[in-house]
């Protein structure tokens, strides 16, 4: 292992590895591992040499293409989450302050010929929700979609000074195309998304489907059972009883009549008239009995929770159950709150490193989202316009009791009332009667100076 350790201590001077291919045979050669893929880095034993990219991109992608619940879960996630701009905010004492743009973010508000901040985000949320993450990399100017499940994370080990290894460090990301030569790409050049982390890897990310995907298969069969039930008759399912002196041809013709006669959601609910001999029994329940659309209902809110949308907000059946305006309010608060901007807030880190900060700035600045014009939003923009008004009278009131206007602000801004400094001057009403304005009395002028 020590001619790969030293290459790659020697990363920072001087990256000796210049290729994904240098890297490979390193590796093997040092561990000993026989028998990979062209890559390299396919195994899963312990002490592996990346994280597998996802294999069910494609499956949780048809979910969201024929399962309505989850695409209206994923698309009311993805209309909010792509709302925002992305804007520089100035850090004041690490205090966040004002935000303002530069032509720097350029890359981010037109990621390529036609795009907008909108199309990057729409991706970056579909990428993290279908497969847990989303790669980005600048090139020529233009952001470029790395799919996720042609990505893979290499790992290289963290050697204690003391010896034995700490972990994983993040190499860098392989990224290959089917029938393509592989690409390596060092962190730096890879804005990596990845909202929530898989529990069984370092640094790759999980889909929020993973565990609902029961709930899907059980809503996908309501929807293939309500399909068989409309197709087959206007009830589940019936039993025709003839009599035993009834030949097998003439079942047969019967059975033919049947079927064309009564059969199929166009003949529901037609009148059935029998013959001599033949006696209908309605086997099984409808809907009604079987309580359809509670039962189908849990589901699909089971499926909305672990995509952090409540029900109300998609419109569907428990949701509008107890919908209201106030309860509406109140799930869009939570949607916002609790699902939304912590999302807005890991893309803003995940994509700062693509972008440089304004010359002379450095780490005065940070990568921000503007929420300022989100529609969604607009309930909280008068909350926060309320919180302002009562702050700005508390900032009137201490400065009326003779506290420093600095100190003021930093004291609001933290709720820390230890912060206050007082000038030394009060106002006329905390005087003592006859103490006058409570200032020291200026010397009056002499007379050469009143000359």
């Amino acid at each position: 292992m020590t001619s790969l350790w030293r290459a790659v201590r020697g990363r920072s001077e001087a990256r000796s590895i210049s290729t994904i291919e240098d890297y490979a045979a390193a590796l093997q050669e040092s561990l000993g591992y026989h028998g990979w893929s062209p890559l390299g880095f396919t195994q899963t034993q312990p002490g592996q040499a990346a994280e597998k990219a996802p294999t069910d991109l494609v499956g949780y992608a048809q979910m969201f293409a024929t399962n309505p619940v989850i695409w209206a879960c994923m698309v009311a996630r993805m209309a909010v989450f792509s709302a925002p701009r992305f804007q520089w905010q100035r850090l004041n004492n690490g205090q966040p302050s004002e935000t303002f743009g530069t032509s720097d973010l350029a890359p981010l508000e037109r990621p390529w010929l036609g795009g907008t901040t909108q199309d990057l985000l729409n991706r970056m949320i579909q990428d993290a929700d279908l497969a847990g993450n989303s790669y980005w990399t600048l090139f020529n100017g233009e952001m470029v979609r790395l799919r996720p499940d042609w990505v893979q994370i290499v790992l290289e080990r963290r050697m204690h000074p003391h010896g034995g290894h700490l972990g994983w460090t993040r190499y860098g990301y392989l990224y290959q195309e089917p029938g393509c030569d592989p690409v390596f790409l060092w962190p730096e050049e890879v804005a990596h998304f990845a909202p929530t982390p898989d529990p069984l890897a370092t640094f790759r990310g999980m889909s929020w489907l993973t565990p609902v995907i029961r709930e899907t298969q059980a809503d996908n069969m309501m929807a293939a059972h309500k399909k068989k039930f409309m197709e087959n008759a206007a009830t589940p399912n019936m039993v025709v009883r003839l009599a035993r002196e009834v030949t097998p041809d003439a079942f047969a013709k019967f059975k033919d009549k049947m079927e064309a006669s009564h059969r199929g959601v166009e003949n529901a609910y037609k009148t059935l008239y029998l013959g001599g001999g033949a006696d209908v029994t309605v086997v099984g329940r409808d809907f009604q009995q079987l309580d359809f659309s509670k039962t189908q209902g849990a589901g699909e809110t089971r499926i909305a929770a672990a995509g952090g949308v409540p029900p109300i907000i998609v419109g569907l059946s428990e949701g509008l159950q107890a919908a209201t305006y106030s309860n509406y309010g109140q799930a869009r608060r939570r949607f916002a709150d609790g699902t939304i901007h912590p999302l807005w807030q890991n893309a803003a880190g995940s994509l700062e490193h693509l972008v440089a900060p304004p010359d002379g700035l450095g780490q005065a600045v940070r990568l921000w989202y503007d929420a300022n014009g989100v529609p969604f939003l607009r309930e909280d923009r008068k909350d926060a316009a309320e919180i302002q008004g009562i702050q700005s009278r508390t900032i009137r009131a201490l400065v009326d009791a003779g506290y420093t206007p600095e100190s003021i602000q930093r004291a609001v801004r933290s709720e820390d009332w230890a912060l206050l400094v007082h000038t030394g001057m009060f106002s006329v009403q905390l005087q003592k009667p006859g103490s006058g304005s409570g200032a020291p009395a200026a010397d009056p002028p002499t007379p050469e100076e009143g000359a």
